[in-house]
């Protein structure tokens, strides 16, 4: 069966489902989220319907300041009308984001095989102390302890010592990795690709053909490693942000 990678719009419900904010409310055509500290990906504000207005965007506003967070808006594909409405509003746009897919297996084929990465349901103080440097705390903690099993927490070690983290949830047939960090001193020595192919097989053995990531298009090295390992774009999105007056 030839494999054709998830539509955009299947990856957005990914990314909620694997990667899930505090809490999620609406406000006209807006899904809201609380990030409760969790970052950008569970804090923005995105369109669940097309149709919107002026006093929509100001109703979502006004819910945001009230929950306490900075003005964000997920502007996904499709989204071109909101993208312009926020630009005129003295939105900036922020993190443009590329999505990227392949068969789980095709990662799979570069596992270490238990030699470099070990995986844990929950964060270890190991790896804490790990996303910890990479600017990575508590509140993106607590959004891996709240997605729905079946996930996983990955540590992987060079010259037996600890060197990166990362984290895959699945949502059905489609796992994620997020909050992929490696440290400082020992990258370069093929420490991300090794523990991408151990997130590959875990994927598979838990029934997950296809193996997703979301990556800013800034971070030209992980972009060139992904390609490498044969994963294909499948979408974007960027966020729009007003900084308080």
């Amino acid at each position: 069966m030839t494999w054709t990678p998830p539509s955009a719009e299947r990856l957005y419900r990914v990314i909620d489902t694997t990667w899930p904010a505090a809490g999620y409310g609406q406000s006209g055509p807006f899904t809201l989220r609380r990030g409760a500290g969790g970052g950008q990906r569970v804090s923005a504000a995105s369109l669940h319907r097309p149709d919107f207005s002026e006093a929509d965007i100001d109703a979502a506003e006004k819910a945001m300041r009230d929950m306490g967070q900075p003005l964000l808006f997920m502007i996904r594909e499709g989204d071109d009308a909101l993208d312009a409405a926020l630009a005129a509003r003295g939105y900036f746009v922020k993190d443009p984001v590329v999505l990227f897919a392949a068969p789980s297996a095709t990662l799979a084929a570069h596992d270490p095989q238990g030699l470099v990465a070990i995986d844990a349901p929950e964060p270890l103080a190991v790896m804490a102390e790990i996303w910890e440097q990479g600017g990575i705390g508590e509140g993106r903690l607590d959004v891996m302890r709240r997605a729905p099993d079946p996930r996983a927490c990955f540590l992987g070690r060079i010259e037996d010592q600890p060197a990166g983290v990362a984290f895959v949830g699945c949502d059905g047939d489609i796992a994620m990795l997020h909050a992929l960090e490696i440290r400082p001193e020992m990258r370069r020595k093929g420490l991300a690709g090794q523990m991408l192919g151990a997130a590959g097989a875990w994927a598979s053995r838990h029934g997950a053909d296809t193996f997703t990531l979301v990556v800013t298009q800034a971070n030209d090295a992980a972009c060139a490693l992904y390609r490498k390992r044969a994963m294909v774009e499948a979408g974007r999105y960027h966020y729009r942000k007003k900084e308080p007056t």
